[in-house]
């Protein structure tokens, strides 16, 4: 069943690679928790305890304002095909926007995405994992295209306009600093 570990060890890191979908867990200290699906090529591991994922442009942005208020963070893998297994890694992390110096050596790690707007640094403190036995399976058919095609579509100017409209403020009012860490406005 369960077990704990100080850090990502060679098959937690093996189980990673493979996976096609993650899921990100935040929550600020009052208001609602967000749960949020990414994939995309989207998430690398760069040390034990060091992982960072890249955001792109979506209906909201609840991971970074939560990120402002509190750092703590879950990411959450689990296994669709093969042996189950489910893989939590908590921690804390901080957003790194396109103003900020640390931004083109993090987002370096990844293939260019239209429309990315942060790459999120966490630190593990804690590596879970546990059975996973009633998770069904799922054959991977394909990566959406949708959001890709929309951002590529939205241009940069429309990016832009996008986060000033939808991207400022959590459905609970919380600030997200899109505007000003991306933009410098």
């Amino acid at each position: 069943m369960g077990q704990q570990f100080e850090c990502l060890n060679k098959q937690h890191k093996e189980f990673i690679a493979n996976q096609r979908i993650f899921f990100v867990g935040t929550a600020a200290g009052s208001g609602r928790v967000n749960i949020s699906p990414k994939g995309m090529d989207s998430f690398r591991v760069l040390a034990d305890n060091r992982i960072i994922w890249l955001n792109v442009t979506g209906s909201g942005n609840e991971t970074a304002a939560h990120i402002e208020q509190c750092p703590r963070m879950t990411i959450m893998f689990c296994a669709f095909e093969g042996a189950p297994l489910i893989l939590r890694l908590y921690g804390t992390a901080v957003a790194v926007h396109q103003q900020d110096e640390q931004w083109q050596e993090l987002y370096d790690h990844f293939e260019p995405l239209p429309g990315a707007r942060q790459v999120f640094d966490m630190q593990v403190d804690m590596v879970q994992s546990s059975c996973g036995m009633a998770v069904p399976f799922f054959d991977f058919s394909e990566d959406r295209e949708q959001l890709k095609n929309w951002a590529d579509k939205q241009g940069k100017d429309g990016i832009e306009k996008y986060w000033e409209k939808k991207n400022q403020n959590s459905i609970d009012g919380l600030p997200t600093h899109i505007v000003e860490k991306n933009l410098g406005k």
